[in-house]
C-alpha cells in the first residue's frame, strides 16, 4: 500500500518545532553561522520526505521551486557588490562621507539617518538600494562619530523599510497590491500610511531620544578623518553624478539591475577619466573589493569593502535557506499550518491577526519575502472577500508582515542582505529596527479597534445580523 505523501497538520507542527529547535540551539546557543544549521535541518527534512513517500525527483522539484524566487535578489546582490566597490574606488562614497561629517550633528545623527533613508526609500522604491548606498555611507560616518553600529543599522533599516512601504515604485508594494486585489497602488499606500506614519513618528522620537542623550563627539577625530579622506580621494560635487543617475533611473521606474549597473558604470567611467585608474585595476576591485592601503588604519577600515566576492557568503546562505523553504513547501508544511488558521477567523481583528501570523510564520519557515506575501495573500484573500473587508487592508498586512518582517529573520533574504552589507550581525541590529516591530503590531491593534470600518457598507449589516443570530442561538 502506497504511503500518503501529504504531511498531516500534527506532523507539520512537529516539523516546525524541531526545525526551530535545531536552528535556535545551533545559531543562538552555539553561535554558529546559519549555513550549517540550515543544511542540517534541510538534510533531515529531505530524508524524512523520502521516508513519507516523496520521490527524489519530487523533492528536487521542490528545491528548484524554492530557489526560483531568490534568483533575481541574488543577482541584485552581485550588482550591489559591483556598485559599492566602484563607488569606493572612484571616490563617490568618500565624497558623501566628507560632506556628511561636515554638516551632521552627532546628537541628531540617528534621527537624520532615519529621515534620510525614509526619503530616499520613497524615491528609489527599494530598501535594498537605499541600504546598500546611503546605508554604507551612514555606517562609515557613524563609526567616525563613535555611534554604536547597531543603532546606526537600526535607523537605516527602519527608514529604508518605511520608504519601501510608501513608494509606488516598490516591488513588494506593488506585489502586495496585486495579490490582495487592490486596483490602485495609491489606495494601498493611503491605507498603509495610517499605521506607517504613526510607526515612523514613534521611531523618530525614539532615535531622537537615544541620539540626544549622547555625549559630545571629539571633533578633532572627525576633522582627522575628513583630512585623511581628502588626502586619499578626489572629493568633489562631480562625484555625486552616479548618485543622481541612480535616483533618476529609479524615478523613471527602471528595474533594479539596470539601475545598479548604470550607477556602477558612471562611477567606473569617472574613475578612469578623473583618477586615471586602469581598467585592469578596476576589474580586480569589482571582483575582490576595494582595499585602501594608507598609513591610517582607521580610514582603511572605513572605506574598504564591496566587490562580488564580498556577497558570496550572503548568496550561499540565501541558497540554502530557500532550498529548505522549497522542501517545506513541497511537503505541505506551510499550507497545512496556514490553512488551519484561515478556517478559524470570522471578525476583522481575527482575520488580520491570522493573516499577519501566517505572513510572519512563512517568513521564518521559508525566509523569502515574496513567498511571504504570495502564500498568505492567496490563502486569505477569499476570507477577506467573504467578510466584505476592503482588499487594501489585506495588502497592508502583506506589506508589513510579509515584506518588512523578512528583515528580522536572520536566515531571510533581507536579514542576510542587511547583515552582509552593513557588517552587523542580524541578532545585533534586529532589536533596534524599531519601525519593523511597531508597524505590524499597530496593524493588528488597528484591526481590533477599527475593524468594523474596514468592511464594505453592504457587509456591515450582514455581519451584524450574523453576530446577533449567533448570540441568540447560543442563548437558546
Amino acid at each position: 500500500m502506497k504511503k500518503e505523501k501529504k504531511l498531516t497538520t500534527l506532523e507539520s507542527l512537529i516539523v516546525m518545532i524541531v526545525m526551530f529547535g535545531i536552528l535556535g540551539t545551533m545559531m543562538i546557543g552555539f553561535n554558529m553561522t546559519p549555513q550549517v544549521p540550515i543544511l542540517l535541518t534541510f538534510t533531515l527534512l529531505l530524508f524524512y520526505g523520502k521516508f513519507r513517500g516523496f520521490s527524489w525527483s519530487e523533492l528536487q522539484d521542490g528545491i528548484v521551486d524554492g530557489v526560483k524566487p531568490g534568483i533575481i535578489p541574488m543577482i541584485i546582490f552581485v550588482m550591489i557588490g559591483v556598485l559599492v566597490s566602484s563607488w569606493l574606488i572612484s571616490g563617490v562614497i568618500p565624497t558623501i562621507m566628507v560632506y556628511g561629517l561636515e554638516i551632521l550633528n552627532p546628537k541628531f545623527f540617528l534621527l537624520t539617518v532615519f529621515i534620510s533613508c525614509c526619503l530616499v526609500g520613497v524615491i528609489v522604491g527599494s530598501s535594498f538600494t537605499t541600504i546598500s548606498t546611503l546605508g554604507i555611507i551612514f555606517m562609515g560616518i557613524g563609526q567616525v562619530m563613535g555611534i554604536d553600529a547597531v543603532l546606526t543599522a537600526g535607523s537605516i533599516v527602519s527608514g529604508s523599510l518605511f520608504g519601501n512601504n510608501m513608494s509606488p515604485l516598490s516591488g513588494t508594494t506593488n506585489l502586495s497590491t496585486g495579490i490582495a486585489g487592490v486596483k490602485n497602488v495609491f489606495s494601498h499606500i493611503r491605507t498603509i500610511s495610517h499605521t506607517a506614519l504613526i510607526s515612523a513618528t514613534i521611531t523618530a522620537v525614539i532615535f531622537l531620544f537615544i541620539g540626544h542623550n549622547r555625549s559630545q563627539v571629539d571633533m578633532s577625530s572627525v576633522h582627522h578623518i575628513i583630512n585623511a579622506l581628502q588626502s586619499n580621494f578626489f572629493i568633489s560635487p562631480l562625484m555625486l553624478i552616479p548618485i543622481i543617475i541612480l535616483i533618476g533611473c529609479a524615478i523613471m521606474q527602471v528595474p533594479a539591475i539596470p539601475t545598479l549597473l548604470s550607477g556602477s558604470l558612471a562611477a567606473i567611467i569617472m574613475d578612469m577619466f578623473i583618477n586615471h585608474t586602469s581598467f585592469k585595476t578596476i576589474s580586480t576591485v569589482i571582483m575582490q573589493g576595494f582595499k585602501l592601503n594608507s598609513s591610517d588604519k582607521q580610514i582603511n577600515t572605513i572605506v574598504s569593502g564591496g566587490g562580488v566576492s564580498s556577497m558570496l557568503d550572503s548568496i550561499s546562505l540565501i541558497l540554502v535557506a530557500l532550498t529548505l523553504g522549497g522542501v517545506l513547501l513541497k511537503l505541505g508544511v506551510v499550507d497545512n499550518l496556514i490553512g488551519k488558521l484561515s478556517d478559524k477567523v470570522n471578525t476583522p481583528g481575527k482575520l488580520v491577526s491570522a493573516s499577519m501570523i501566517s505572513a510572519i510564520g512563512v517568513n521564518f519557515l521559508v525566509g523569502e519575502q515574496y513567498i511571504s506575501i504570495i502564500l498568505p495573500g492567496t490563502t486569505f484573500r477569499g476570507n477577506f472577500e467573504k467578510l466584505g473587508i476592503k482588499p487594501q487592508y489585506l495588502s497592508r498586512v502583506l506589506a508589513s508582515g510579509g515584506a518588512d518582517i523578512n528583515a528580522l529573520v536572520p536566515w531571510g533574504v533581507s536579514g542576510i542582505f542587511i547583515s552582509g552589507i552593513l557588517g552587523v550581525s542580524p541578532f545585533a541590529f534586529i532589536p533596534f529596527a524599531f519601525y519593523v516591530w511597531i508597524n505590524p503590531l499597530l496593524t493588528v491593534i488597528f484591526a481590533f479597534v477599527f475593524g468594523k470600518s474596514y468592511m464594505k457598507d453592504s457587509q456591515k449589516t450582514k455581519h451584524n445580523l450574523f453576530f446577533h443570530t449567533s448570540i441568540l442561538k447560543s442563548n437558546n
